[in-house]
C-alpha cells in the first residue's frame, strides 16, 4: 500500500433494529459484480482469507457445521459456526459466535446490493461492527476488482481509521461511542 495508500470510503447505509433482547446492524453495501462473484467472495474460503476478519475450513455454500478461525494478528481463535441457509446466489445465513449475520444479495443495473444483517447481543456493539465491516468490505470490493490490498482486521484496523468510522457510524445511527472494545484498549492501533 505505498504508492495508493488506503483511504476508508464513505459511509454505507446503516440501520439498527431491535431483535427481542439482541440488536441487528443492517448494514448495505452496493457493489459493481454480480451476485455470483459476490457470492463466491462470501463463501470460498481463499476469498474469505483474502478480505474477512475469518477464514473458513470449509465453502459456506452449503447448510452444516463449520469451523472460521478469527483472525487477529498473531491470535488465530478456531469458532465453530452453523451454516443455517446457504441459497445461491442471494441467502447467506449463519452463526458467528454468540451473533447470528444473514447475508441478502439482489441483483441490480450496476451489480449487487449487498445487506448484512448482523445481529449482536448488545446496542453498543453497533457501530463497532459496523466500522469493522465498512473496513472489511473496502477491501473486499478491491479484491472484486482484481486490485487485491492486504486484509485489514484485528487490533491493526484503527490504524487504517477504524476509530473515526466507529465515531462516524455511532452519530450516524444516535448511539454513544463507547470507544475500542475492552479486550483492545491499550493495544497498539498502529499498522
Amino acid at each position: 500500500m505505498s504508492q495508493n495508500p488506503y483511504r476508508p470510503s464513505s459511509l454505507a447505509q446503516v440501520g439498527c433494529e431491535a431483535a427481542g433482547d439482541r440488536w441487528t446492524l443492517v448494514f448495505v453495501r452496493e457493489l459493481r459484480h454480480s451476485p455470483e462473484k459476490v457470492w463466491a467472495a462470501l463463501t470460498e474460503p481463499g476469498q474469505l482469507a483474502a478480505w474477512a476478519p475469518y477464514t473458513a475450513d470449509r465453502s459456506l455454500a452449503e447448510a452444516g457445521s463449520a469451523t472460521m478461525t478469527m483472525i487477529d494478528d498473531e491470535h488465530p481463535q478456531d469458532m465453530e459456526v452453523e451454516v443455517v441457509r446457504a441459497e445461491p446466489p442471494t441467502l447467506l445465513e449463519h452463526t458467528f459466535g454468540t451473533d447470528l449475520l444473514r447475508w441478502e444479495l439482489a441483483a441490480t443495473d450496476t451489480g449487487t446490493r449487498l445487506t448484512l444483517r448482523h445481529t449482536v447481543q448488545d446496542r453498543d456493539w453497533i457501530p463497532k461492527v459496523a466500522a469493522g465491516w465498512h473496513l472489511c468490505f473496502d477491501v473486499a470490493e478491491k479484491l472484486l476488482e482484481g486490485r487485491p490490498i492486504p486484509p485489514i482486521r484485528g487490533a491493526s484496523a484503527g490504524g487504517f481509521g477504524w476509530s473515526e468510522l466507529n465515531d462516524q457510524y455511532a452519530h450516524k445511527l444516535g448511539i454513544p461511542n463507547t470507544g475500542l472494545p475492552g479486550d483492545l484498549k491499550g493495544q497498539n492501533e498502529g499498522p
